[in-house]
């Protein structure tokens, strides 16, 4: 056996570095346990990081991003310091590599999130696992510098592992100057680092996998002793977490609304430790009466009702004009099915806190619950829209090569995708310029409300509806150039969904005044579409090219502009005169002016029903042909087989997610599966999922979801994600549900590579070890 060479680090942390590191951390494991200091309350911590990087050290991917420059990648980092917003990029992992001849050294790095950053000691645990490489005998790591940024005092922590040699540990602040390390800043490093796992962990689709390049997550809390270590960081920085920034749809961020209380509540809900978070609100309550919204939520779901409705009773009692609490109390009533005293609530929510979005937002949903479309429409016109800051992302140099290895574990052919990716010349055009696939933040949300109530009334109707409450163009340009009496002014709109009665409920209002119906497109987006049509289904014998394309436009209309707020106050109008206003009309008494953003929504909608009414009607065509074998038509009979051709893959998803958007499960679960008979997509294969979890049970059910399960976490570790929260919920859900052992036989059952289904083994070992209801049978 080789001889280890022992580097002491500052503090009790001893660790070896140089020696392959499966040997050397099983030697570190052995030593720390024959420690027999009495005194080291640190020896227990220390044995648990060692244990978790042993595993971790033997499946090391060998994760390689190599920079053009040495140090290229650092230097990119300290620039991006001071453009840093909230919680900050993912830990970045760099080495040095030097040929063992003694050869030109080159530079390497990766991304890291879910590494326990509690101390100098764990971050210098994680860079000796790199140290070893079995399959580069010709080159070794001279160096290593693992960066993590604290979110909270604005500085970069730095541990810097030399090889062999010491270990330095320092931060470098905004201006690039180097500071002492502190145990304060290692306390708010810990807890940041917990959060970003959380933020930057993918939900199972791969989107946020496929944002950023060469990024190894982990679970950041595996054990209940460091649940308590979390929870007690969060306890000590509660109060300053505004500081972290909070959610796009949140416009000042406070003390219930930031990016901790998001973290503590995706941890409390995903591994289902609702007595740790009650315990840790009802502490921090006794300090700020206003935590006790997040203390409600979490009773909440912890089946905890009576005691939920009792401190939302008597809190509100004290705070009777805390827009969280209201909003709590109006999300419970409204799950209860008691929609007016709910509507009470939301409305006391938007007048204690008018310029939060989530409040309008909430209000609108009740208003659609209550079938009140018009004032759905006023109120969701009314929310307060705002700019979408995305992830604070790294900004890296171009790299001279990348290198990302397939873990052994993950190997199955069945998820393997093609190597060329994503190709948009596979993707017709109508279909690429969908802006609705794009919506992210407040504009996404409003843009499901509007859905929502297309889903349950139509296309039609709510039109209708949007003409008896917004001023359209049409009639505002005819009424300035005819001129009218004036007209007392109109309500604020900002206020009308609060004080006003619906004028007709259930959507029943008059028809308006006639526009012009002109609803021809130009030749080359007509042509485009009438294309889009001709390929829908692969066969243009079923039917004359546009004739999908011209029963669209039947039963579509086009909506009219409306006038907005900008354009009346330009006053930019030809036949304008001096002596018109807008509050001059008489037919406008009762009517709003629709702003721009909720109009260009509505075009946005049509553009979507338009290629979701094209898409439709050619696979119903298709359908009746396969069904009818006397049919007049030439054509030989179209299966599911030859109609999942006559689209690529990409498009069978981007329509899956068209159908998703308009509310239509049944289609958006019959596009993915055509998306998945070609190839693995992430993204519908999560869809599907999701649309299990809400199906009602069924003898299928659980080995549905496992099977999808399996292979989402196969996927998931195949991109060096060992952890995904909305996946360990969802196998969390199944365990309480059905149990563990069921799930484990499951599992076990499929006849898949052992390797992989020992992946999904371990996300039920995580459940049973945090003692999750239905763990024990």
């Amino acid at each position: 056996m080789r001889q280890a060479k022992l580097v002491q680090l500052p503090g009790p942390h001893a660790f070896l570095i140089g020696n392959p590191y499966q040997l050397v951390l099983e030697e570190m494991i052995v030593a720390t346990n024959k420690s027999k200091r009495r005194h080291d309350p640190t020896r227990s911590t220390r044995v648990s990081i060692l244990r978790r990087w042993a595993k971790t050290a033997c499946a090391n991917p060998e994760l390689r991003i190599v920079e053009e420059e040495i140090e290229s990648a650092i230097e990119y980092r300290n620039e991006a310091l001071q453009t840093i917003r909230e919680l900050g990029p993912p830990d970045l992992v760099h080495l040095i590599k030097q040929s063992k001849s003694g050869g030109k050294q080159s530079g390497l790095y990766h991304h890291v999130t879910g590494v326990d950053a509690s101390s100098s000691a764990s971050l210098a645990a994680y860079v000796n696992t790199l140290v070893y490489s079995p399959n580069d005998k010709t080159h070794k790591v001279v160096s290593g510098l693992y960066c993590c940024y604290n979110a909270f005092s604005h500085v970069d922590m730095r541990v810097d592992v030399k090889i062999p040699g010491g270990v330095e540990s320092y931060c470098i602040d905004e201006r690039g100057d180097k500071r002492v390390a502190s145990e304060g800043l290692w306390l708010e490093t810990f807890l940041c680092a917990v959060l970003r796992a959380y933020s930057y962990a993918d939900d199972g689709s791969g989107d946020n996998i496929k944002k950023i390049v060469g990024v190894r997550r982990f679970d950041p809390i595996t054990s209940t002793e460091i649940e308590h270590k979390f929870l007690d960081a969060a306890e000590r920085l509660f109060f300053k977490g505004p500081q972290l920034g909070s959610d796009p749809d949140v416009q000042v961020p406070n003390l219930v609304s930031n990016h901790l209380t998001t973290g503590l509540l995706n941890y409390i809900n995903t591994t289902g430790r609702y007595t740790s978070g009650i315990n840790l609100f009802e502490k921090l309550r006794t300090r700020e009466p206003e935590i006790s919204s997040l203390l409600a939520r979490v009773l909440l779901a912890a089946d905890e009702e009576v005691q939920a409705v009792k401190l939302l009773h008597d809190t509100i009692s004290e705070l009777p004009m805390d827009y969280s609490l209201l909003d709590c109390q109006s999300t419970f009533c409204q799950g209860k099915g008691r929609l007016v005293w709910a509507l009470e609530c939301a409305k006391r929510s938007v007048t204690a806190a008018p310029a939060e979005f989530g409040t309008w937002a909430k209000l609108a949903e009740i208003y659609c619950a209550l079938e009140q479309w018009d004032l759905a429409l006023l109120t969701l016109n009314s929310c307060p829209m705002f700019t979408y800051q995305d992830k604070d992302a790294p900004r890296m140099p171009e790299p001279a090569r990348i290198l990302l290895p397939v873990m052994a574990e993950s190997m199955l052919d069945e998820i393997d995708e093609p190597q060329q990716g994503y190709d948009s010349e596979m993707v017709h055009p109508s279909l690429r310029r969908l802006h609705a696939a794009a919506y992210k933040g407040t504009f996404l949300k409003a843009y499901s409300l509007l859905t929502e109530i297309t889903a349950k009334i139509g296309w039609d109707q709510l039109l209708k509806i949007r003409s008896h409450v917004f001023v359209m163009e049409e009639e505002y340009r005819s009424e300035k150039q005819t001129g009218g009496p004036h007209a007392a002014p109109n309500p604020n709109s900002s206020t009308a969904a609060l004080h006003s009665p619906s004028p007709k409920m259930n959507g029943e209002t008059p028809e308006s005044a006639q526009t012009n119906g002109n609803t021809t497109e130009d030749a080359a987006d007509r042509e485009t579409l009438a294309s889009f049509a001709t390929t829908a289904v692969g066969d243009e014998s079923n039917g004359p090219p546009s004739s999908s394309l011209d029963a669209a436009d039947q039963s579509l209309e086009k909506p009219n502009h409306t006038i907005t707020s900008e354009e009346v106050k330009s006053g930019n109008d030809d036949n304008t005169t001096s002596s018109t206003t807008p509050n001059s009309f008489t037919q406008f008494r009762h009517k709003r002016l629709c702003e721009r953003w909720l109009d260009n929504l509505f075009m946005v909608l049509y553009e979507d029903l338009r290629i979701y009414t094209i898409w439709r009607t050619d696979m119903s065509r298709a359908q009746k042909s396969t069904n009818n074998p006397n049919s007049s038509s030439t054509s030989p009979p179209t299966d599911a087989s030859a109609t999942d051709h006559a689209k690529s893959a990409e498009e069978w998803e981007i329509l899956g997610d068209l159908s998703d958007r308009l509310q239509h499960p049944t289609s958006a679960i019959e596009a993915y599966q055509s998306c998945l008979r070609q190839r693995f997509s992430p993204k519908a294969m999560r869809r599907i999922l999701k649309f299990h979890e809400s199906a009602p049970p069924t003898p299928s059910r659980v080995q549905d979801m496992l099977q999808a399960l399996i292979r989402l976490i196969a996927w998931q570790y195949r991109w060096y994600s060992e952890f995904s929260p909305e996946l360990l919920r969802c196998v969390r859900g199944l365990i309480e549900s059905e149990g563990a052992v069921k799930v484990r036989s499951i599992v076990q059952a499929t006849s898949l590579p052992q390797s992989v289904l020992d992946l999904t083994h371990r996300y039920v070992e995580r459940c049973v070890g945090f003692r999750s209801e239905g763990s024990d049978g």
